[in-house]
């Protein structure tokens, strides 16, 4: 049996792992090693996936994924989510429409201290739903908003995928951050217009709200302010040569905690909370990565991606295309497993060929972070969907019907990236030469 033969039964063997519940990560690991010993030897295999193991967990650039993720926990115990959504409704709550806006603006700004989707998604399902309810909003708009919004943890710095793809290619996790930047703020501006199309169709959809004074919001906002500062600090030193990745997020993680705790909003409780909850999402990432460098190894070994890179690169058909059927695998294998793990699955088989098609790395990051926020909303496996539900209770046919005008903005911005990719690459081309 040739190495292809046995890399396509691996990859057979692995999708059946996958239907039996067994860990996503336990089953890349498994089959990792099982075809890189066929292939080259039990005693190779058993080398490889003791260094893996070890050079993961021993990584100091991966102790970025744990500090991004405890910030996001802090942030989140110390109710500062909730802040920002009520110095957001100030300004926005009296138009139509204005609390599922409120929300969009407390998603943008709260992704600047937290790096989870998933995370981001409860924190406002917990918070915004209920408030929109109150105000007689449709469910359909409220969970709808929420779930579509917590997908731009993806994309919006610091974004545990983002983190997660650079350590995969081994491309800068900085112009990575900065190449999601203004695509991020523009998907936000994409979510906006379909809100106020929406409830300028159907009024009842987002009634209006109470309306402040200008002494109420500008009382409010420290609250929106902050998380902007600590964004600035983290990303600014990064981006000028003052911190590493990981120091960055030290030191929004230091920032983040100071606040909580000078404010008075995180006591011991939360505090153990947030770290208890950051390790067990931080250890489920690091497993994932660890056994995902296996299977890469494997791969290898098996010259799938290579051949798979040749045969992409020679289809008679324009590149954009090509690029459009690769994201519409990922899309698809996400439908089956988690879109993260499908992410870490097919990016070393993928990449090379796009590469070879002449796409910029970082843009092509950006362009499978999409693909991953959208299948995070997209049936049959739709994380933020899962969550939200899970939340609110609300049947997953309502969700999913509030999700659907909100995936016009996330193809709208697809399409947008392919026509002009330096919304993309403008930043990290100007500040990181």
């Amino acid at each position: 049996m040739n190495e292809i033969i046995i890399g396509i039964v691996g990859i057979f063997l692995l999708m059946l792992l996958f239907l039996t519940n067994i860990e996503i990560s336990f089953a890349m690991g498994i089959i990792g090693y099982l075809g890189y010993a066929m292939i080259v030897s039990p005693q190779g295999a058993t080398t490889i996936i003791t260094k893996d193991l070890f050079e993961t967990f021993a990584s100091y650039g991966l102790t970025v994924v744990p500090l991004f993720v405890l910030m996001g926990q802090i942030a989140f115990n110390a109710g500062v989510a909730k802040r920002l959504y009520d110095g957001s409704y100030k300004f926005l709550g009296h138009i139509p429409g204005g609390l599922a806006l409120a929300t969009v603006v407390g998603v943008t700004v709260f992704k600047a201290i937290c790096g989870s989707a998933a995370a981001t998604t409860a924190t406002f399902a917990s918070v915004a739903v209920p408030e929109m309810d109150r105000f007689g909003y449709s469910k359909k708009l409220s969970t709808g908003i929420v779930a579509v919004a917590g997908t731009l943890g993806n994309l919006l710095p610091p974004s545990v995928t983002l983190i997660i793809f650079g350590m995969i290619t081994e491309q800068s996790i900085g112009k990575l951050f900065l190449a999601g930047f203004f695509p991020g703020l523009l998907l936000s501006a994409l979510f906006a217009l379909i809100i106020v199309g929406w409830c300028k169709v159907d009024p009842l959809v987002g009634p209006k709200g109470n309306r402040y004074t200008w002494k109420e919001r500008i009382a409010s906002l420290p609250a929106i302010i902050w998380p902007i500062v600590i964004f600035v600090l983290m990303v600014g030193g990064l981006m000028g040569g003052m911190f590493t990745p990981t120091e960055a997020g030290s030191v929004g993680t230091l920032a983040v905690l100071l606040f909580a705790l000078f404010s008075g909003q995180l006591g011991f409780t939360g505090l153990k909370k947030s770290i208890v909850e950051s390790l067990r999402t931080s250890c489920m990432v690091l497993m994932l990565i660890a056994t995902s460098t296996i299977l890469g190894h494997f791969f290898a070994v098996t010259k799938i991606p290579a051949i798979a890179a040749h045969w992409v690169v020679q289809l008679p058909i324009h590149r954009h295309f090509i690029m459009a059927l690769i994201m519409l695998i990922y899309l698809l294998g996400g439908s089956f497993i988690d879109d993260l793990a499908f992410m870490m699955l097919a990016t070393p088989i993928f990449f090379p060929a796009i590469v070879k098609l002449g796409y910029d790395p970082i843009w092509a990051g950006i362009m499978i972070c999409l693909t991953v926020m959208i299948g995070c909303v997209v049936p049959p496996v739709a994380m933020n969907v899962f969550v939200v539900k899970n939340i609110t209770k609300v049947p997953f046919g309502i969700i999913y019907k509030g999700v659907c005008p909100f995936l016009i903005s996330l193809i709208l911005l697809v399409v947008l990236l392919f026509i002009f990719p330096d919304i993309v690459l403008y930043l990290p081309n100007l500040l990181m030469k």
